[in-house]
């Protein structure tokens, strides 16, 4: 990613936003944080990913093309080691600050592109979605945190920077993904030249809800795991009931708190997705023999 000023680097587990990423993320609509969590810290979280219940509650999302994306989401934190990671202030403190305003937990997903047969993300913005979900404003945004290493192979995140400055695109429904109007993302992409952001475990991409982007089917023989938690500004409580969250304060731990949590299992109110996918065209269960 060497065409953008947005890449910086955590030294020793400690960050601080400055001005000029805060300026970085205004002008390209996202800053790429090169390790933000240690190799411990990593390893901690895919620790409590497969060995708590979080492999029971994967779906899949077909992409059109006979792929198919692996994913869990759940709508609050709880009080386990992944919750700490959504809850902790290099995360959810940085967004504050990214968004200039008090944030909460809008949901937080593992993304899973299993090697060979992981499907495809196709071009849109989160506000493609959540727009209909009654958010008035594009307060919001994701912190995508690599588990594994992402590459062009293995179907690392491709963005088209400034985009967000183009606002909302209209979105259409592809199987069971929204996709972005192509013949726009087209014109677009003339003024605003595709970007690949290769990450190594423990880097974290923050960006901004209207900014383009997509992922390709991962075709390679390694999985892809990422770790994505997604925020709302306080003041933009959506309009209607959703099964993503209305404000529920957020509240806030030391960056310490990832490494000495050591719940694993107790997933107290945290409302993971996937009840009656049967009813929902595109989207299913899967069992792990299939993972």
């Amino acid at each position: 990613m060497a065409e953008t000023n947005s890449v910086f680097c955590c030294e020793n587990g400690n960050f601080t936003l400055t001005d000029t990423m805060k300026r970085s993320f205004d002008d390209n609509g996202f800053i790429l944080v090169r390790k933000l969590f240690s190799n411990e810290e990593v390893k901690h979280i895919e620790n409590a990913l497969t060995e708590g219940p979080f492999q029971d509650y994967t779906y899949g999302v077909a992409d059109g093309e006979g792929g198919e994306a692996h994913m869990i989401l759940w709508q609050h934190p709880g009080n386990d080691v992944t919750g700490m990671v959504g809850r902790c202030e290099k995360v959810a403190g940085t967004c504050d600050m990214l968004l200039e305003g008090e944030v909460y937990h809008y949901h937080t997903k593992l993304m899973k592109k299993p090697a060979k047969i992981g499907g495809k993300h196709i071009w849109h913005q989160d506000y493609g979605y959540w727009y209909n979900y009654g958010n008035l404003f594009p307060n919001m945004m994701t912190v995508f945190i690599a588990v594994d290493k992402c590459t062009k192979e293995n179907s690392c995140l491709q963005v088209l920077p400034g985009s967000h400055k183009c606002g909302r695109i209209e979105h259409v429904k592809i199987a069971a993904q929204q996709g972005a109007d192509m013949d726009r993302v087209a014109e677009i992409r003339k003024h605003c030249p595709l970007e690949y952001v290769e990450m190594e475990p423990g880097d974290a991409l923050f960006f901004h809800c209207n900014l383009l982007h997509c992922s390709s089917a991962n075709t390679s023989g390694n999985r892809r795991w990422a770790f994505l938690c997604a925020y709302n500004r306080a003041d933009n409580d959506p309009i209607k009931d959703h099964h993503h969250p209305h404000y529920t304060k957020l509240e806030k731990v030391p960056n310490s708190a990832v490494l000495e949590c050591t719940n694993l299992t107790d997933m107290t109110g945290k409302q993971f997705y996937g009840e009656n996918l049967e009813n929902i065209p595109g989207r299913r269960k899967i069992p792990r023999d299939e993972q």
